[in-house]
């Protein structure tokens, strides 16, 4: 994960995939900025056929642009090398760059007509979503598909990973990283003390007090990460009551975080904090520092993370710790939505921009990124699903916690969900230093309940500000 500006960037966290850039007004698009002249779109085109479904010409060239965060850019690289060997495809060339700044060194090129063919747009200074919506094709094409093995590609993908990525109804990012938000810990370290793994909110002051009795803590947090607890708190909440929490959250409703479920998950939080089952000391703790200390030195039980934790920490763990992760938590026994939903949603967001070169190009790549060879490749070397299924063997190419991951997918079914409010108005900044006075013991529940509601209350009072309706 990258953290900038005390910004939560990597995976987008607490975004579906759609954290908001502010280098353009929230309510102007690159369109308006554009210059006259620009590309009418359209690009290069070949012929049609089962085998270049979306007319790739021959000999083209693909630009490809691709965000280096936690998951490089070698797994589109490996992509190029596949489509490139493509016979179907005559003379087709790919070239990946790599990039860590999309806006900063993509905006001038959609307000000039040239945006490349296909990018990743993802990290802290992704392009604002706002701000190149009419600018961008929609992909169902490419899930309509067949994949390099013969397989329709809607037919081979996890439920729900059209979600994020869709915006007004229309479905113009693919998100091709499959990430699971849980509860995470050492399965070895619950088993050498006899700790028992929570199935509710209810259950943690309990095993709380179990770690203590072992001089351990039952959660602690970095101070960049703060917020992950308010994703732990939203998500158990979901899962308690569905969309009765989640339309109000995302739809800025005055009372949204005034639900019944909401409350009651924060304050077995608080009573866990006041009971000392946190560890003290995290606004002043660097969020990786704070994971080492969980995931090297094991001082505390659980951390609430999305599943890229693994490969973030995998420098920085014990020997002897056998990572595993569950779900995050129901608040009681009587949760409305049905049993094993998750959230769990596609990350990494792949555009291709109407006015590029070759967006046949950068479909065809997404296809091939999309074929099972590359598809295992990925989940081997990154140790993370993407959004093909069945690409994770039983043992998870030795990893117990994409296992895991794979066990909370399959539990979950289609039963999936995503939450996107707080990073498509860019409130996460605003959301951390509450977060964190929180979890140090510094505000009540009435206290948080009420700054949090006044940052959503002050998105929605914002005419400068456009709205766009979850559904």
């Amino acid at each position: 994960m990258e953290i900038e500006n005390t910004s939560i960037s990597r995976r987008n966290l607490l975004r579906g995939a759609i954290a908001t850039a502010a280098l353009v007004p929230f309510g102007m698009t690159l369109a308006s900025c554009a210059a006259p002249g620009g590309s009418t779109g359209g690009g290069e085109k070949g012929e049609v056929t089962a085998d270049n479904p979306f007319g790739v010409a021959a000999n083209s060239k693909v630009d490809a642009v691709i965000f280096d965060g936690g998951y490089g850019v070698d797994y589109v690289e490996n992509a190029a090398k596949i489509m490139e060997g493509n016979k179907n495809l005559d003379g087709v060339t790919v070239k990946v760059s790599s990039s860590t700044k999309i806006a900063q060194e993509l905006q001038p090129r959609f307000v000039g007509g040239n945006p490349p063919d296909l990018i990743d747009n993802s990290g802290a200074n992704s392009i604002g979503w706002n701000t190149i919506l009419d600018q961008l094709e929609e992909l169902d094409e490419v899930l309509d598909s067949e994949n390099l093995e013969g397989t329709k590609i809607s037919d081979t993908l996890f439920g729900g990973v059209k979600d994020p990525g869709t915006f007004d109804g229309k479905f113009v990012a693919l998100n091709y990283v499959m990430t699971v938000y849980g509860l995470w810990y050492s399965d070895s370290l619950f088993q050498a003390n006899g700790f028992t793994v929570p199935k509710t909110w209810e259950d943690l002051p309990a095993l709380g007090a179990a770690a203590k009795a072992k001089d351990k803590y039952l959660f602690l947090w970095g101070k960049e990460a703060a917020t992950y607890y308010q994703t732990l708190v939203i998500d158990s909440a979901i899962i308690q009551s569905g969309d009765d929490v989640r339309l109000p959250l995302e739809n800025l409703d005055p009372k949204a975080w005034s639900h019944p479920s909401l409350q009651g998950i924060l304050t077995i939080l608080y009573d866990l904090i006041k009971s000392g089952y946190m560890k003290p000391g995290g606004a002043g703790t660097q969020f990786t520092q704070a994971q080492s200390q969980w995931s090297l030195d094991q001082a505390a039980l659980l951390y609430p993370s999305g599943s890229w934790i693994e490969n973030e920490m995998k420098k920085q763990t014990a020997p002897d710790f056998k990572m595993m992760g569950i779900a995050e938590l129901p608040l009681d026994g009587s949760q409305t939505t049905p049993a094993g939903t998750a959230r769990a949603e596609a990350g990494e967001p792949f555009i291709v921009p109407t006015k590029a070169k070759n967006p046949a190009g950068g479909k065809e790549l997404l296809r091939t990124m999309l074929s099972k060879e590359n598809a295992t490749w990925f989940a081997k070397n990154k140790l993370a699903p993407t959004i093909v299924k069945g690409t994770v063997p039983d043992d998870g190419f030795g990893s117990t916690a994409l296992v895991s991951q794979s066990k909370i997918l399959e539990a979950a079914g289609d039963n999936v969900f995503t939450f996107k409010s707080t990073n498509l108005y860019g409130m996460n900044s605003d959301q951390l230093p509450i977060w964190n006075s929180f979890l140090a013991g510094g505000m009540t529940v009435a206290e948080i309940t009420k700054q949090l509601q006044a940052l959503v209350d002050k998105v929605a009072n914002d005419d400068s500000v456009t709205k766009i309706e979850i559904k």
